[in-house]
């Protein structure tokens, strides 16, 4: 399955229990990659319903990609929601990724996205 998102090839890649769990939905769900840019770079994926800004990829999926950066530097203040806000890229392309893998495994949606092929 591919979509283009940000004039790029996204390859999604669905586990059969995924593909199983989407067809069970009433609504879009919708799978936000996070690329984080602090003093470090971290990638996460994020679930949801709001489907705003985001590009479907069938009636029952959705993507997203957000970029974001930390106010400042602190391992600290890491954790999972550290302050942070948006980033807006000039051009966002280099940085959408290549595949995003999504599973759902004990009631819970588990994603991850890469770059290399």
């Amino acid at each position: 399955m591919n979509v283009t998102l940000h004039d790029k090839p996204l390859e999604i890649r669905l586990t059969r229990a995924a593909q199983k769990a989407l067809a069970s939905r009433a609504t879009p769900l919708v799978a936000e990659m996070e690329l984080l840019f602090s003093c470090l770079l971290r990638k996460r994926v994020l679930f949801g319903d709001d489907t705003v800004a985001s590009t479907p990829v069938d009636n029952r999926l959705a993507v997203r990609f957000k970029p974001i950066m930390t106010r400042r530097c602190s391992v600290a203040e890491g954790g999972a929601h550290p302050p942070s806000e948006g980033f807006p890229l000039e051009n966002p392309r280099p940085y959408v990724p290549n595949w995003l893998a999504i599973d759902y495994r004990r009631g819970e949606w588990v994603g991850e996205f890469g770059y290399a092929e």
